[in-house]
């Protein structure tokens, strides 16, 4: 398989994923669901950004459409032809992305569940979408800095 392939499929692959657990979490989860001492599943709306930035401002257009940029810039980056690690990264962080746009364009808001825990302190409520963006970031990070000279292969 190609290594735009491997885009492409990461892309829908998360995409799919995001969106299936939302809609469960949406219509047939519980409110509160205990998985152990550190980590719950909780039905959260965030109306903004990581970690609930611009949430009192109505920025869900703008949202939208800095996501759409984004994920069409990265997009365009793959078809150029790039290394199979960058195309995943790519492709974790489109899928992410159109996700959580998604989210908003139907739901005004996106649908945050995962809450992990420890000692009274919470780490903002996430989702699907939003690990992969940091995992697309992450690899995409890690391969510009490990792999300057590495000639795509396509």
């Amino acid at each position: 398989m190609s290594n735009k392939a491997w885009g492409w499929l990461l892309m829908a692959a998360v995409f799919a994923l995001d969106q299936a657990s939302k809609a469960w979490l949406i219509t047939d989860a519980p409110r509160v669901w205990k998985i152990t001492p550190f980590f719950n599943v909780v039905m959260v709306w965030n109306h903004g950004i990581s970690f609930g930035m611009l949430a009192s401002h109505d920025a869900r257009w703008l949202l939208i459409g800095v996501s759409l940029v984004a994920a069409a810039a990265l997009l365009a980056w793959l078809q150029r032809g790039v290394t199979r690690p960058t195309a995943c990264g790519i492709g974790l962080v489109t899928g992410g992305a159109l996700g959580n746009a998604l989210d908003r364009l139907r739901l005004g808001a996106v649908a945050d569940f995962f809450d992990l825990h420890a000692a009274g302190w919470h780490w903002p409520a996430f989702n699907v979408a939003d690990s992969a963006i940091c995992m697309g970031v992450a690899l995409l990070c890690a391969t510009s800095m490990l792999h300057k000279d590495y000639k795509a292969s396509t």
